[in-house]
């Protein structure tokens, strides 16, 4: 097997293979933060302030056979120490558990009350 240094770039790309996610795991996007961001009340919050347990949203990709609540382009709430980072076809990804997740938001309206965002 050659050596990706030494590879041929006229060579074509290697095939990419698909991804399953398995039992009760979800995978999702943390959308790229834009680094500073302001309070409600107009404060400016540099990039480099950490905000202690604060929980982060993130968007579903996909979901494993055993997630009963949860589907792909839902918003998901999740604490960000509960997580684990993982690299997929070059981009960034976080699986988790689903009890892992705290809060839900869909288009989706499946009879239940509950805040809107």
């Amino acid at each position: 097997m050659p050596d990706v240094a030494t590879r041929d770039p006229a060579a074509p790309p290697e095939i990419k293979q698909p991804i399953t996610v398995l039992f009760d795991r979800v995978l999702v996007r943390v959308p790229a933060s834009d680094g500073e961001r302001r309070s409600r009340a107009g404060i400016l919050i540099p990039a480099t302030a950490q905000v202690s347990r604060r929980l982060v949203w993130a968007e579903t990709v996909a979901v494993g056979p055993h997630v009963r609540a949860i589907k792909p382009g839902d918003k998901v709430l999740f604490n960000p120490e509960d997580r684990f980072e993982v690299e997929v076809q070059g981009e960034e990804y976080i699986i988790l558990r689903e009890r892992d997740v705290h809060a839900l938001a869909s288009e989706r309206n499946d009879g239940s009350t509950g805040l809107y965002l």
